[in-house]
């Protein structure tokens, strides 16, 4: 399960903004995407990624990939960062 690779990245960005900024930057080894997510913010980063050559994963739960993350709140998207 992806939720596995969030845990266990030490590096990574959390969140619509910061996922797709780090995209764009070419900073992103992976993303993972909430299936629950509004479609045009998953459009966006499908869209972002696929330019960038970045692979995406998806999870059902926006509510648990924010706890996975450490965070209190959803969250929409992650990126792993380049090593």
């Amino acid at each position: 399960m992806s939720y596995k690779k969030v845990v266990g990245a030490d590096l990574k960005f959390v969140g619509q903004k910061q996922t797709l900024k780090a995209l764009r930057s070419g900073k992103a080894s992976e993303v993972i995407i909430a299936d629950d997510a509004d479609e045009h913010v998953k459009q966006a980063l499908l869209d972002a990624a696929k330019q960038a050559n970045v692979p995406v994963v998806s999870v059902p739960s926006k509510l648990e990939l924010g706890k996975v993350c450490g965070i209190d709140v959803a969250a929409t998207a992650v990126a792993i960062k380049k090593v």
